[in-house]
């Protein structure tokens, strides 16, 4: 008798766990908007992969600046979206801590860039762009869930095949677009997962409160 009540016990407390971390997620980012993001970076890829775009480094940059601007766009309107829209965030700066915590590798990221375009190791620029993102994953290793945190772990190794392989050139787009399409395309299947999560719980609860 006494086992079978500590054993509920224990069950209750595990569940109300998971309930306190589920709540605690960050819930701003859409799916969506990352695949488009996603589906921006292969576009951007065959494009410059095709003979449309001259083998130079400036036709490169300006290039995988515009796949950045298009995929800003959509991650930070569908995440405006959602601060504005949303009762769970409440319009409260706050919500958006998890986001801000991730611009300092963001931006870490865009000075070594430039550091490495004046200094002409623009071969150099994939890993630092994988590496630099795969930190900015670990701002979201409480706020999103484990998966997203492994995921940034992927674009750190894939940071690091790039950054010591001597083949890698910046004028061959397609090791930038394969890890970006392929973990972009993940992601948004995480956050997609996230949200479902967000709205089933919301569901049980109105109906744990309908008399």
């Amino acid at each position: 008798m006494i086992a079978s009540h500590i054993h509920d016990a224990l069950a209750q407390v595990r569940k109300l766990q998971e309930i306190i971390i589920e709540r605690g997620l960050f819930r701003g980012y859409s799916g969506t908007a990352r695949w488009f993001g996603g589906l921006a970076t292969l576009v951007g890829t065959l494009i410059m992969a095709s003979s449309l775009v001259p083998k130079t480094e400036l036709a490169h940059l300006v290039g995988w600046g515009i796949v950045l601007a298009v995929a800003m766009v959509a991650n930070y309107a569908g995440l405006t979206l959602w601060f504005l829209s949303d009762p769970e965030a409440k319009r409260d700066p706050q919500a958006l801590t998890p986001a801000i915590d991730a611009l300092a590798p963001l931006a870490a990221g865009g000075v070594l860039s430039a550091a490495l375009v004046v200094r002409g190791d623009c071969d150099l620029l994939f890993g630092v762009w994988m590496c630099l993102y795969g930190v900015a994953h670990a701002a979201y290793r409480r706020s999103l869930p484990r998966a997203n945190f492994i995921l940034g772990i992927y674009y750190g190794l894939c940071g690091t095949v790039c950054l010591i392989h001597p083949a890698i050139r910046f004028v061959d787009p397609w090791p930038m677009g394969i890890v970006f399409f392929a973990g972009e395309t993940v992601g948004g299947f995480i956050l997609r997962q996230n949200r479902l999560n967000t709205e089933r719980r919301s569901e049980r609860e109105t109906k744990d409160e309908t008399p």
